[in-house]
């Protein structure tokens, strides 16, 4: 659903609140927040899926990793989680729903959380997800817009997770970019936010249906502007195949046609399909961190000692009151 949409569909709600209410959807950010203590805020959000791979058990996996990942965006530590499935019974054997459910509860133990229970329904199309609860002290939270002119802009998972899950569906996805596409998908953003809150970071968000622009644009503030580097920017290498062949789910277009007025090429050189690959609608994307120019090298060292090789200074935050996103 494109955030035009979701204007549409919520235009003029009156959404309950309190003096507690520290995050709501009007934040547009990641996760909700609410106090409970001076110590302790409650993080929640929920997510779910429709299967992007055809094993049962990684399905599981994605779809757990992906619901996690907004709380860790929040900065916050993961703590229960309910699973929400919509199940089709007359194509689906029980087994398969096992997996499913198996692939999940084994990411929420790599989170540190734990499982209390859920609510099933069937339904024609499979779904699965989360609704995840984590805490974190509540001055502590790491929101989306808290970005500063100067800061770097570091991502965390590698683009190109679109196109490839489209390709799986239509059976023209090389195993290769299966692999590359279920390992960074099924891979906890647990590390990262730690290693980003230890370090101190200005803010955060993870890369998830508006794409990497979408949620960049997200990012801005009423005084700043973002300078991205395409050559810098993290891809999945056989994306770029898929891409120009138009492998693109429909989510990538609509985040095109609504973010596009926002963003200025200033590179001639960027073929199209790689251009829309940064509209691409991603699943289990990585984080993407606004962080003070004086830590940003400790902090990609850190996070590549930690594993994520892949990461990569991507951009820089400037003072400006164009709020665009400017790609060279």
């Amino acid at each position: 659903m494109s955030p035009a949409d979701l204007n549409i569909i919520l235009n003029g709600l009156d959404f309950p609140t309190s003096n507690r209410t520290l995050v709501d959807r009007s934040d547009n950010d990641d996760s909700g927040v609410y106090k409970i203590t001076d110590d302790i805020a409650i993080v929640q959000t929920v997510d779910f899926i429709t299967p992007v791979v055809d094993d049962p058990y990684v399905y599981g996996q994605i779809a757990a990793a992906n619901s996690l990942s907004d709380i860790y965006a929040m900065g916050a530590k993961v703590n229960t989680v309910l699973n929400i499935v919509a199940y089709d019974s007359c194509h689906l054997t029980k087994e398969i729903l096992h997996d499913i459910l198996r692939g999940g509860m084994d990411k929420v133990k790599e989170a540190g959380g734990v499982v209390l229970g859920g609510h099933t329904i069937e339904d024609i199309e499979m779904k699965y997800g989360l609704s995840v609860t984590g805490t974190v002290h509540p001055n502590k939270i790491l929101r989306n817009n808290t970005i500063k002119p100067g800061d770097k802009i570091i991502l965390t998972k590698p683009l190109g997770m679109g196109v490839i899950t489209t390709s799986i569906k239509a059976d023209e996805a090389p195993q290769s970019a299966i692999d590359k596409a279920v390992f960074h998908m099924s891979y906890l953003n647990k590390s990262a936010s730690e290693i980003s809150v230890e370090l101190g970071v200005n803010a955060m968000t993870d890369v998830t249906g508006f794409g990497l622009l979408g949620h960049l644009y997200e990012m801005i503030n009423k005084n700043t502007s973002i300078e991205l580097d395409f050559n810098s920017i993290p891809f999945i290498s056989e994306s770029f195949e898929l891409a120009e062949l138009g492998f693109f789910p429909g989510g990538s277009f609509r985040n095109e046609r609504y973010f596009q007025p926002h963003i200025n090429i200033t590179n001639d050189t960027i073929p199209k399909y790689k251009l829309t690959l940064l509209y691409d609608a991603q699943t289990s994307g990585g984080l993407l961190i606004s962080v003070p120019k004086d830590k940003a090298d400790l902090l990609l060292n850190n996070l590549k000692l930690s594993g994520i090789e892949w990461a990569a200074i991507i951009g820089e935050v400037k003072d400006s009151k164009e709020n665009n996103i400017n790609i060279s």
